[in-house]
């Protein structure tokens, strides 16, 4: 039983039992749903990189503490989460679709600070 555990020592954070397999299969879930993301979208090329590296190393690496060293991500049972919580955003990613051109233009001084002269007073921001 060397190595065994019967808490993570985390609230409401149980114990993975066999969590090469459950990494393996949630970095398998991630990659097939950024695969229906387009090739140049940002959010594939960094996640893509980023999960492909990880699944690497819970394939090489048998040893739980040795990979939780190398994924730097905390416990187990987190980096578990992590990709729980990566897969959710991945297919939320797909709905949301960020990619896409914007639907109509963003007004040219957006990102101005400070506010134009007209909005200095900020009576007119309150509504009564």
């Amino acid at each position: 039983l060397a190595g065994f555990r019967l808490t993570t020592g985390l609230v409401v954070l149980a114990v993975c039992e066999s969590p090469h397999q459950r990494l393996r299969i949630l970095y398998a879930k991630v990659l097939d749903v950024l695969e229906q993301i387009p090739k140049n979208a940002a959010y594939r090329k960094y996640t893509e990189q980023s999960t492909n590296e990880k699944l690497a190393m819970v394939k090489a690496e048998l040893d739980v503490k040795k990979l939780e060293g190398q994924l730097q991500g905390g416990q187990i049972e987190e980096l578990t989460l992590q990709a729980e919580r990566e897969l959710s955003l991945g297919r939320k990613m797909m709905q949301w679709k960020p990619w896409e051109a914007l639907v109509e233009e963003p007004p040219a001084n957006q990102w101005k600070w400070p506010l134009s002269s007209s909005l200095n007073d900020f009576s007119e921001l309150v509504e009564n």
